[in-house]
């Protein structure tokens, strides 16, 4: 993922109690939890696999010889996030391919509806896009297992993209102003896509659900989702204003 922006709350947070202060051996003995955990790296796995994709395709919009190797740097440490994840599956007993498939259609779906036209809209994406889906599983993430949350906020480490996309994007406004309403525009679509594509992930898969509004892990209930998602909204508007761009 490409985000380097935390939930301004992350570090007022609560002392963890229940699932959130077991391990994973302690927590997994839960068949309802390792589900959703199982769901959950499945659905970050193919999200990294996708990462490394695009980046790769990306870089053949890059205008320069240095963006190309920078966007090819990110490409290799998404891989790698890829990698950790696919791993933890295996050493859980879980078959990675399984584990991702349920996601594979919501997520080739977004980025299909989603495609950029050119290199200032893929950096836009990749900041702004990657940023909700990283910010959604800190906020999971908080509710996990020792182990397992540290492998998940390990995935979500910025690759350097978004202080690449920064600069690239502020610098683009700033040689011609008529670019960030374009560019503005495209990121109030991206929000939307994400938002939805989410929630119909969620919606799709009992455990991951069931997590979200307490059933399994502590600490969430449906008020507390509208929360989440009003704190992911503020995160979002944020990163419009280090773009340069309206929200």
């Amino acid at each position: 993922m490409t985000s380097s922006d935390k939930p301004e709350n992350a570090s007022a947070a609560p002392v963890p109690t229940g699932v959130a202060a077991q391990d994973w051996a302690q927590a997994a003995a839960e068949p309802h939890y390792r589900a959703a955990v199982v769901d959950l790296l499945g659905a970050l796995a193919y999200g990294e696999l996708a990462a490394f994709e695009r980046l790769a395709e990306d870089a053949k919009l890059a205008p320069t010889l240095g963006d190309k190797s920078e966007l090819a740097k990110m490409a290799s440490a998404e891989f790698h996030h890829f990698e950790r994840l696919r791993d933890r599956l295996t050493e859980i007993g879980e078959d990675p391919t399984a584990a991702m498939d349920p996601f594979v259609a919501a997520l080739d779906g977004f980025h299909r509806q989603t495609a950029p036209s050119d290199w200032l809209e893929g950096l836009v994406k990749a900041y702004v896009g990657d940023s909700i889906a990283s910010d959604f599983y800190r906020e999971v993430a908080a509710r996990l297992d020792t182990d397992t949350r540290e492998l998940v906020l390990a995935v979500l480490d910025d690759t350097g993209h978004a202080e690449f996309a920064v600069e690239k994007v502020r610098a683009a406004i700033d040689a011609d102003p008529r670019v960030g309403g374009r560019l503005a525009l495209w990121a109030r679509r991206l929000m939307g896509e994400a938002l939805s594509q989410s929630q119909r992930v969620v919606a799709d898969r009992d455990a991951l659900s069931t997590m979200l509004v307490g059933g399994v892990a502590d600490g969430f209930d449906l008020a507390e989702v509208g929360r989440m998602f009003t704190r992911i909204t503020e995160a979002h508007t944020k990163r419009m204003a280090a773009l340069g761009l309206a929200a």
